[in-house]
C-alpha cells in the first residue's frame, strides 16, 4: 500500500534541500510545522484525513473559469498543497476542530492567490460540514467584494457536481444540502449587521481602507465553533492601516517562532512571501520569494521584461517592488522608500537616561495632526534619538479615522496620539508635554526649532517656561531644509536614527514628497493629497536643523 503524501514535508523537505527558494519568513514558518508535526504531547495534532478531504475537494470538483486553463480541473501546486495541508490539517487534540481561524496569505500578484481563495470559499460553502454556513467574499466597495465571489461562481458553474448542490443568483450563491449562502459583502452598504458568519475571504487587503471592514467580519464570527478568515494579498504602499497591522502581526508570530519570549497566536497562519532585501530584485535566484508559482502559473518571462523595463527607467521600481516582489513601498512620489524609512528598533527612554534634548514642533489648528519631537544623543552612541507626542483634536478624531482612513484611534490607546479637547489644538497641550518630559524623565531642553510663522502666544509661552534662549526659528524654504533633509534621510537609510518604531511618525515619513529646485535643493512637500499628514517628519526635521547647526555645543553637553 502506497504511504499517502505529507505536503508540509514535502515542502520543508524542498526548502531545505534548496530545490525551491522562499523567504525567510516562509522558511521560518515551515520549520515551525515541522516541529509541530512531531511533536506527539503539544495540544494540536495533524489529521491528514480532514488536509486531505480539502485537497481532493478543491482539485476534483473546481475547475479554472479563464484563460488557457479554463474548464480545466485546478491542480494545486506543491506550496499551496503544504499551505492547504496545515490550513485544515491541524486540529485541537481533544475537541478536534481547527487549529487555524485565519490564513494570512502575502504573495505577489498573478500566483493564482484568487483561485485558491474562490476554491477555499466553495469548499467552505459545501463540504466543511458546518450547517447553514455564511460565507462572505468582502471588501470596502462591493466590485471589489465580487471579485473573488465570481469566480467562486464560475467555478460551480463549470462543476456538474457543484451545480447540482448549488443555486447561483444574480447576489448570492445557495447551497441546497446544507442552506448555506455565499455572498458578497462591501463595507459601503448596510447588510453588515447580524452576521453569522462561517467563512470570510478578504482578497487584496491593501486596498481595505476602512479597518472596520475586518473587525466586522471577525465579530461576525464569535457563535461559530471553526470560522475560517482567509486573507490575501499583495503589498501596499504604507499608510499604517488594517494592512500593515496584519502584516505586523503577521510578521510577529513567525518571530516568535523561534523566540519564546515572543509574541504568540497559534490560531493565525501568516504566510509570507516576499523578498528578504529591496536589493534582491534584480537578482532572478531570488525572485521566486515572493512567486512561489514563477515559471508555472505566473511567467518568467513577463516578469523578466518588467524588471528590465524598471532598470531602464525608475519610475516603475516601485510599483515593482510592491506588486511583484511584496516589499510595502512608499507611494510612488515619495521621498523616501519604506526601506529607507523603516527601522523596527526601540528604545527606553529612563534606561537610556539623556539629561539634555532638542525639541521641534509643528503646530496646526484642525485639520491636520501637531507634533512635538524631542532629539537626543547619550556618551558613546553614535545613534540619534527621536521621541514623538502627536495631538488631534477631540471632536474630529473619529472624522479623520473615517476620512483619513488612518488609525488614529488605535495609535491614541497605544499612547502615540492624544487628544486636545474642542475642534481644535490647545497648544498649552505642547508645553505640558515638554515640561513632562523634564519633570518624569530629567529631560531637559537645550533649544526647541520651530515654524517661524508658528502662533506667537505658544512662543511665548514656551519663552516663559523655558527660557528665551531656547527657542530657534526655523525657516521652512530649501536654504535652511535642504542640507539637513538630505542629511536625516541618510542616516535614516543606515538606521542610526532610532524612532521607537512610532508607527505615526512611519507614516508621516511614507507620505513626504519633495519640491526641488534647479539647484537640487529639496524642501518637503504632502505631494497631491491633501490628507497625507507629514506632520511627524517636519516637527523631527526642525528638531535635526538645529541639531545640524548647534550639534558640536549640544555634543559638548553630551
Amino acid at each position: 500500500m502506497t504511504a499517502r503524501k505529507n505536503y508540509i514535508e514535502i515542502y520543508y523537505g524542498m526548502i531545505t534541500s534548496g530545490e525551491v527558494v522562499v523567504s525567510e519568513k516562509v522558511r521560518k514558518l515551515y520549520k515551525h510545522l515541522m516541529a509541530k508535526l512531531q511533536d506527539a504531547t503539544g495540544r494540536y495534532v495533524f489529521d491528514r484525513d480532514k488536509a486531505d478531504y480539502a485537497l481532493d475537494f478543491i482539485e476534483r470538483f473546481c475547475k479554472h473559469s479563464k484563460g488557457k486553463w479554463a474548464g480545466k480541473p485546478v491542480v494545486l501546486e506543491v506550496w499551496q498543497k503544504a499551505l492547504l495541508s496545515a490550513l485544515f490539517g491541524f486540529v485541537d487534540r481533544n475537541t478536534g476542530l481547527r487549529q487555524y481561524r485565519e490564513l494570512l496569505l502575502i504573495v505577489a500578484r498573478k500566483n493564482g492567490k484568487s483561485t485558491l481563495s474562490a476554491a477555499i470559499g466553495d469548499y467552505l460553502l459545501i463540504a466543511d460540514g458546518e450547517p447553514g454556513p455564511e460565507i462572505y467574499s468582502a471588501a470596502t466597495k462591493r466590485d471589489q467584494a465580487k471579485i473573488i465571489w465570481s469566480e467562486a461562481v464560475r467555478m460551480i458553474k463549470k462543476s456538474p457536481a457543484l451545480n447540482r448542490r448549488c443555486k447561483c443568483l444574480v447576489s448570492k450563491i445557495s447551497c441546497r444540502v446544507n442552506d448555506g449562502v455565499f455572498a458578497p459583502l462591501a463595507s459601503d452598504t448596510n447588510n453588515q449587521d447580524g452576521l453569522n458568519i462561517h467563512g470570510a475571504l478578504i482578497d487584496e487587503l491593501h486596498a481595505v481602507k476602512d479597518k472596520n471592514t475586518y473587525d466586522v467580519l471577525v465579530d461576525g464570527m464569535s457563535a461559530r465553533e471553526q470560522p475560517l478568515c482567509i486573507i490575501t494579498s499583495t503589498a501596499g504602499t504604507v499608510r499604517d492601516n488594517i494592512y500593515d497591522l496584519k502584516y505586523e502581526e503577521g510578521a510577529n508570530i513567525v518571530a516568535g517562532y523561534e523566540d519564546p519570549e515572543g509574541y504568540h497566536d497559534e490560531t493565525i497562519l501568516p504566510v509570507i512571501y516576499e523578498l528578504d532585501k529591496r536589493s534582491e530584485w534584480t537578482n532572478p535566484e531570488c525572485w521566486a520569494k515572493a512567486n512561489p508559482s514563477l515559471g508555472t502559473i505566473k511567467s518568467r518571462e513577463q516578469l523578466h521584461d518588467k524588471v528590465e523595463r524598471a532598470k531602464s527607467n525608475p519610475i516603475y521600481v516601485k510599483n515593482l517592488l510592491c506588486k511583484d516582489f511584496n516589499l510595502r513601498e512608499t507611494a510612488t512620489e515619495a521621498f523616501l522608500t519604506f526601506e529607507q524609512l523603516n527601522n523596527e528598533a526601540e528604545f527606553d527612554l529612563d534606561a537610556l537616561h539623556p539629561r539634555y534634548a532638542i525639541g521641534g514642533v509643528d503646530l496646526s489648528s484642525t485639520t491636520d495632526l501637531t507634533c512635538a519631537s524631542i532629539l537626543f544623543r547619550v556618551p558613546d552612541d553614535s545613534t540619534v534619538y527621536v521621541k514623538q507626542m502627536y495631538w488631534i483634536p477631540e471632536e474630529l478624531l473619529e472624522k479623520h479615522v473615517r476620512e483619513d482612513k488612518v488609525p488614529y484611534d488605535v495609535w491614541q490607546k497605544r499612547g502615540f496620539v492624544r487628544t486636545s479637547p474642542g475642534n481644535s489644538i490647545d497648544y498649552r497641550l505642547i508645553v505640558a508635554w515638554f515640561e513632562e518630559m523634564q519633570a518624569e524623565h530629567d529631560v531637559y531642553l537645550y533649544k526647541v526649532g520651530y515654524d517661524s510663522w508658528s502662533a506667537k502666544y505658544f512662543v511665548q509661552n514656551m519663552t516663559d517656561v523655558f527660557g528665551e534662549p531656547v527657542m530657534v526659528p526655523v525657516i521652512q524654504g530649501k536654504k535652511t531644509l535642504s542640507g539637513p533633509m538630505k542629511s536625516l534621510a541618510a542616516e535614516l537609510e543606515a538606521k542610526t536614527v532610532n524612532y521607537g518604531n512610532n508607527p505615526v511618525l512611519k507614516w508621516c515619513m511614507a507620505n513626504v514628497c519633495i519640491d526641488v529646485d534647479r539647484n537640487g535643493n529639496i524642501q518637503p512637500t504632502k505631494g497631491i493629497s491633501a490628507k497625507n499628514r507629514i506632520d511627524g517628519f517636519a516637527s523631527m526635521l526642525d528638531a535635526y536643523v538645529v541639531y545640524s547647526n548647534e550639534r558640536e555645543e549640544y555634543e559638548n553637553l553630551v
